[in-house]
C-alpha cells in the first residue's frame, strides 16, 4: 500500500482569528497544530508535514516531538494559501499520496480523515470531504495529480487548490455524518 503523508497547513497569519491559528489552542491548553496532527496520524497517515509561515519561531515549538512529524516553512505565505500548499506538497516525494487539512479545524475527526483517504488507488485518488453539499477538507492527492495541482498552484498562489480541484474531477465524499466541517476563522466567545 501507498505511503500517506498529511499536510497540516498553519502558515497563514489568521487576521480574523486576530492571531496566528497556528498559536491556537483550545480552552484546556491543546494546541490546534496537535489536534490536527493527532487527527491525520489517527486517521491513516504515516506520517505527517506541519507548513508554518507567519510566526514560524513561535508556532513551531507548539509542534509537538512525535516521530513522523516534520515542519516545513514557507517563506512566501503572505502570497495565499496556494502558495503554502505547494511547499506542503514538495515535501510529499515519491509515489506517497497527500492528505490536506487545515489547522483551523480543531474539531476534525481521526474518522473522517479515514473515509477521504479510503483504501487502495492511492496514486491515482483525489478526493474531498463534503459537508452537506460544500467542498472541504481533508483533501487527498494522489501521486499522479500532485505536479498538476503544485502547477496551478503556483500560477495562481493567491488562492487555494478549490478551483483546480472543482475542475479536475475530484471525488467527493460526504462527511456530515461524522462533524461539520466548520473551519474556525474568529475567537470563541465564552458565554
Amino acid at each position: 500500500m501507498t505511503d500517506v503523508v498529511g499536510v497540516l497547513l498553519a502558515a497563514g497569519a489568521g487576521t480574523r482569528m486576530g492571531r496566528p491559528k497556528a498559536l491556537v489552542a483550545e480552552p484546556d491548553g491543546t494546541p490546534w497544530l496537535r489536534l490536527g496532527i493527532d487527527a491525520l496520524l489517527l486517521g491513516g497517515c504515516d506520517r505527517v508535514v506541519v507548513v508554518l509561515g507567519a510566526a514560524a519561531d513561535r508556532a513551531r515549538a507548539l509542534v509537538p516531538a512525535v516521530d513522523g512529524v516534520t515542519v516545513v516553512v514557507a517563506d512566501d505565505w503572505a502570497a495565499g494559501p496556494g502558495a503554502s500548499l505547494a511547499v506542503g506538497l514538495a515535501a510529499v516525494t515519491g509515489p506517497a499520496t497527500a492528505c490536506v487539512s487545515l489547522v483551523d479545524l480543531p474539531g476534525l475527526p481521526a474518522t473522517a480523515v479515514r473515509r477521504v483517504i479510503g483504501d487502495g488507488d492511492h496514486p491515482t485518488a483525489l478526493r474531498r470531504a463534503v459537508h452537506h453539499g460544500v467542498p472541504g477538507h481533508p483533501v487527498v492527492v494522489g501521486s499522479e495529480h500532485r505536479a498538476a495541482l503544485v502547477a496551478a498552484l503556483s500560477r495562481d498562489p493567491a488562492h487555494g487548490a478549490g478551483p483546480w480541484l472543482a475542475s479536475s474531477g475530484a471525488e467527493p465524499l460526504e462527511c456530515d455524518d461524522l462533524w461539520d466541517g466548520h473551519d474556525q476563522d474568529h475567537p470563541v466567545v465564552p458565554h
